[in-house]
């Protein structure tokens, strides 16, 4: 079993220069620093580069996950990706969100002249120049948002997601209550902290469970006797459950436990089955419809086809689409509707991005014209984004109408 003593409080040689909250825990011959950092603060970017230079650490990890550290490290990595994968692999969703939230991060940077995330910046620069291994310890956000999905109750998730990207839009100027969250979490907590106050099934995978990853990867990583001195460098809000995590036994292996809580949950049957049962319903609808009268079948037919088409391409229109995508469109959601397969925004993002292809100044504005409303329309990248998903939710909206329409004049008597 691990050999854990009690936490040491005993203060470095360096602590005049370091305001920073910190705690201690030594775990047989290693010794775990915990910096709580605030992500909108110069002084805690300084505390970092103090303690780091400082020489007694052989090791440095931060609250990052390897696709946060690929987008600090590499702002315009968007511009390397294919977009027409994106859509295709259904991330076009997570890639707006994502934006969404990056947006609001320029916002704070520009108000408050520090950007968020300065003190890992700091980490991370100041750990290669002094040569000490770097360790990302944070779960990915991707899975983060996923598991918070699966968690809260699917009447609550349209009002929280929807609530996330109305108030990283909406608002042009971040309050100071916004910035003040965010000295105790980073982005994604910061947007989530008024939910998550209340919300037990939020705040489990968006806080817990993160302090017990954090652990388990340290445990992983930076385990006990591979270092002398580890510095972890977190934001203030998780240093006490890592710490109070910390003084427990850890696991002799803590991989499954941490694959554990990188699962997401498997897609309900019943979600999967519900595409096909619509498609079977409208075809059977329309079978119905021409054994009655040849003419009530051609105009179920029609109604479909105006309704689904009208609803996506005024979708599309709306997103300020090229005038030949709101026409594709049109003609393709009634059939896409009635294809599981494939979805209205795929087809109308795919004609966008084949009309109007992003410029390399596109990729280069992105995140700063993302910072404002009509940013979204302006930049071609993030339109072609809102072109998917408006062709997707006007082609859901028509599908419902357009069917509840068909039941009607068959059952309505």
């Amino acid at each position: 079993m691990t050999d854990i003593q009690a936490p040491d409080t005993s203060s470095p040689p360096n602590n005049d220069m370091v305001g920073g909250p910190r705690r201690v825990v030594q775990i047989g011959e290693t010794r775990y620093t915990l910096l709580g950092t605030a992500h909108v603060s110069a002084e805690s970017a300084a505390d970092v580069r103090a303690l780091i230079r400082s020489g007694e650490f052989d090791a440095v990890a931060i609250e990052l996950c390897d696709s946060r550290h690929h987008s600090l490290t590499h702002p315009d990595a968007l511009g390397e990706q294919d977009l027409f994968q994106i859509f295709r692999q259904g991330k076009a969703g997570m890639v707006a969100a994502s934006l969404a939230l990056g947006a609001f991060q320029q916002r704070v940077a520009e108000q408050s002249g520090i950007e968020p995330g300065a003190e890992m910046r700091a980490a991370l620069e100041e750990s290669r120049n002094a040569g000490l291994p770097l360790l990302l310890i944070d779960r990915d956000v991707g899975i983060t948002l996923k598991r918070i999905y699966h968690n809260v109750p699917w009447w609550q998730r349209f009002s929280l997601f929807s609530g996330l990207l109305g108030s990283v839009l909406s608002r042009q100027q971040v309050t100071a209550e916004e910035i003040e969250r965010l000295k105790e979490g980073d982005v994604l907590e910061s947007t989530f902290s008024e939910f998550a106050a209340e919300s037990q099934s939020l705040f489990v995978p968006l806080i817990s469970e993160r302090d017990r990853y954090m652990v388990l990867r340290l445990a992983e990583d930076a385990g006990p006797g591979r270092y002398r001195h580890v510095l972890v460098v977190i934001g203030a809000g998780h240093m006490k459950g890592m710490a109070e995590q910390l003084e427990q036994p850890l696991p002799a292996d803590p991989t499954p436990e941490r694959r554990l809580l990188e699962a997401t949950p498997p897609p309900s049957k019943v979600w999967k089955a519900l595409p096909w049962a619509i498609t079977a319903l409208v075809l059977t609808g329309f079978a119905i419809g021409f054994s009655r009268n040849t003419e009530l079948g051609w105009q179920l037919v029609a109604e479909w086809f105006l309704i689904n088409g009208a609803l996506s391409a005024a979708a599309t229109l709306a997103a300020l689409a090229h005038p030949l995508t709101v026409v594709a469109t049109f003609f393709a959601a009634p059939l896409t509707s009635l294809n599981p397969t494939i979805g209205a925004g795929f087809v109308a993002a795919g004609v966008e991005l084949w009309l109007r292809k992003p410029k390399v100044r596109d990729f280069s504005t992105l995140r700063h014209d993302v910072t404002e409303l009509k940013g979204w329309w302006r930049n071609r990248v993030s339109r072609i984004l809102l072109v998917f998903l408006t062709a997707t939710l006007g082609s859901a909206a028509g599908t419902w109408i357009a069917g509840f329409r068909i039941a009607g004049a068959l059952f309505g008597g």
